[in-house]
């Protein structure tokens, strides 16, 4: 099996864990895991040269750090915006 196969595969099973993490609830390791996911999707996409996945899997991580950082060291609750007027 080669190295991309290997991205691949890895990056598709953290997305779908991280995915069953958060349907169940299980917080912050969804989150660790959808990361893990679009890294490993990233880094695929990139080694393959297939942009429109480097485009999304690098957005998708962009967001997911944004909600890491921001549930966990700017201590806002995710109602922020909704209580604020």
């Amino acid at each position: 099996m080669n190295l991309n196969n290997i991205l691949k595969w890895t990056g598709f099973l953290a997305v779908v864990l991280g995915a069953a993490f958060t349907s169940l609830r299980i917080d912050p390791l969804n989150i660790y895991f959808l990361n893990l996911g679009a890294a490993l999707c990233l880094i695929w996409s990139i080694r393959i040269r297939e942009w429109n996945l480097v485009i999304v899997n690098g957005v998708l991580l962009a967001i997911y750090i944004f909600g890491l950082l921001w549930t966990s060291y700017l201590d806002m609750p995710v109602d922020f915006f909704r209580n604020a007027s």
